[in-house]
Order: structure tokens, then C-alpha cells, then sequence
């Protein structure tokens, strides 16, 4: 499919929103891409590096729950320090304007809410936050870092390039050696409060973001392949629905034959543009 010129997408987006002013918004890792944190996949929709650690490994492998952490331990200060760009800021005049009554995240970065907007939905749960999957229990990422640098200090020094999420492409050491805290109330097993592969997204979630849909009369899809089911689901219930789609995404999508509105082109640029 050939890219559409910002103009020209800008132009067809904005007679789009003529038309529909009660929007859910459905956004995914394309957003955040102008923010430094990089995506997991390529034009196509395929893997541009090994998929996420699945939730069995992280809670059944010490090896893979050690090897996460310190991943994320180094990668963490580059995700903390993001900044919201064109695309966040854009989606949050958008709500500021009336046209969107929800705004339902892939993302896990937090940066909708600090560019602003207020409805949003983080269907995939926030990275900055940790929980305890013994008692529930839930801290900041903040103090898990300064645990974790306390705990291996001999790693404080390293770095490596930056990966999806707060990850970071760390090979080549000795992951046992790395320490990984525990719940100081429970002595349980800590986690991003994030969903991971192989986990479900929580039923009042999914059902909050369901009753959003329902409440909406078109779909606008920004910077997403949707080949999660747990976002693309929402598109294909939208579509059963008789509620029109439009996509924006550099690429193609697990949705593009469900589509109205089909745009390849920089969603920061557009949506700016669009909004006049």
C-alpha cells in the first residue's frame, strides 16, 4: 500500500473527524516511537527482534526473571526520562476539543496521561508501577530501581541499546548473578504491573473499555500493526457494530480490510495537521 503525503492525509483525516465527534481512540507502540522508545515490529506486522518474555517464563524460570530485570534495570532510566511528542500531544487537543470520549492504550509508557489526556484506558496496565503477585502490594518503578541498584551494584555501570518497554538488549553476562528483590511485606515475586504475553487483560478492564466502545460512534486507530488481539479485538467488535474505522499506522495492519479510512503516513504530522 502506497503512503499517503501529510497533506493529503491530513485533509482526509479532517473531513473524517467532520463527520464523527464521539471518538475511541485505539493506540500502540507507533505512538511512542517519536519519544525514543522503539517498537517490536517492522512494516509488515512481523517481530523485529525476539517476542516478549512470555509470563510463564518471567514466573517460572529464575534465570528468565533474573535476566528481565536486569534488562530492565538498565533500560529503565531512558524510558523514565521519555518525553510525550506530536502524537501524544496532538491526541490530548483532541479530548481537550470534545472529539474523543476515550482513549484505549497498547502502551504501557504512561505518556498519553503526560501529554495530557484524561480518559485514557492503559489496556496493557503501566510499566512505571510494580505489584507483588503474592499479596498485591504495588510500589513504584522508581523505588524497584533504587532496590535493584542496591542490591548490584557491580551492574550500575553498564549500558546497552535501547529495546521496547524499559528493556534493554543486555547479552553476554551472567544473569544468576544478578539479584532480584522480593516483596518486603510478603516475601512474594515482584512484576511490572504490565500484561505480559501469555497473561489476560483484566476482565473490568477489558469490560471498561468495551462499554467505552459502545458509547462511541467511530473507531481511530493511531499507530498500531493491531496484531495483539487484545486491541485488535476492539476493531473487529467495532466493525460487527456497524461502527466505522480509520486507521492511521505506518504499515500494514491485522485490520486494513475492516478499515473506511486507510492512512500510511507520519501519525504526528497528520494529526496535527488535521486538527488545524
Amino acid at each position: 500500500m502506497l503512503s499517503n503525503p501529510v497533506p493529503e492525509a491530513a485533509q482526509r483525516l479532517r473531513q473524517w473527524f467532520a463527520s464523527h465527534r464521539r471518538l475511541f481512540v485505539l493506540t500502540g507502540a507507533g505512538c511512542s516511537t517519536g519519544s525514543g522508545i522503539p517498537d517490536y515490529r517492522d512494516a509488515d506486522g512481523q517481530w523485529k527482534r525476539t517476542p516478549p518474555v512470555t509470563y510463564q517464563a518471567f514466573t517460572g524460570d529464575a534465570h528468565t526473571n533474573a535476566r528481565y530485570w536486569a534488562r530492565s534495570f538498565i533500560g529503565w532510566p531512558r524510558m523514565a526520562q521519555a518525553h510525550p511528542n506530536d502524537v501524544h500531544r496532538a491526541l490530548s487537543r483532541c479530548e481537550a476539543e470534545g472529539r474523543i470520549t476515550t482513549l484505549v492504550t497498547q502502551n504501557v509508557d504512561g505518556l498519553h496521561q503526560r501529554a495530557g489526556s484524561r480518559e485514557v484506558i492503559d489496556l496493557h496496565g503501566r510499566i512505571d508501577t510494580v505489584v507483588c503477585l503474592g499479596c498485591g502490594e504495588r510500589h513504584s518503578r522508581a523505588e524497584m530501581q533504587e532496590r535493584l541498584s542496591a542490591m548490584n551494584p557491580a551492574w550500575s555501570g553498564l549500558d546497552a541499546a535501547t529495546a521496547p518497554d524499559g528493556d534493554a538488549d543486555l547479552e553476554g553476562h551472567d544473569f544468576s548473578r544478578f539479584d532480584v528483590p522480593a516483596c518486603e511485606r510478603c516475601g512474594g515475586m515482584l512484576k511490572p504491573d504490565v500484561v505480559f504475553y501469555g497473561e489476560n487483560v483484566p476482565r473490568p478492564r477489558y469490560q471498561q473499555a468495551l462499554a467505552a466502545l459502545t458509547a462511541s460512534d467511530a473507531v481511530l486507530v493511531v499507530g498500531s500493526s493491531l496484531m495483539v488481539y487484545s486491541g485488535y479485538r476492539f476493531v473487529r467488535q467495532a466493525t460487527e457494530a456497524g461502527v466505522p474505522v480509520a486507521i492511521l499506522n505506518r504499515g500494514r495492519t491485522r485490520a486494513d480490510d475492516l478499515a473506511g479510512l486507510k492512512l500510511e503516513a507520519d501519525a504526528g504530522a497528520v494529526l496535527t495537521a488535521a486538527l488545524g
